[in-house]
């Protein structure tokens, strides 16, 4: 279960990335709320999975669903670069993220 909670928690950290952005430095007070409930939300459910999760690996693996996803959100939807060395860094990212996992002890 706790692995469900760290994959949830950096899924709610690239919403709170997306949110931020939206936000318009905080001025558009729908998308504040939803960067504080996902904030919120990120870190609850981080320091649930660290209760059995190292907190090195749960810390990396967070982390980086957060990078990898926001990287990800950012070509999708604001249209930034998909140049491809990007492109291979953010996969190299994500497959490190599945070699902690498939490491990991717990």
């Amino acid at each position: 279960m706790s692995w469900i909670f760290l994959i949830f928690g950096g899924l709610f950290e690239v919403s709170f990335t997306t949110c931020l952005k939206l936000s318009q430095n905080f001025s558009d007070w729908r998308w504040s709320i939803g960067f504080f409930i996902s904030i919120t939300m990120s870190f609850l459910l981080l320091n649930k999975a660290i209760q059995t999760i190292p907190i090195g690996t749960a810390y990396a693996i967070w982390t980086g669903i957060g990078a990898a996803g926001t990287a990800i959100v950012g070509m999708l939807i604001f249209k930034e670069s998909t140049e491809t060395l990007r492109l291979i860094f953010i996969t190299i990212l994500i497959g490190s993220i599945i070699g902690l996992r498939l490491v990991s002890k717990s």
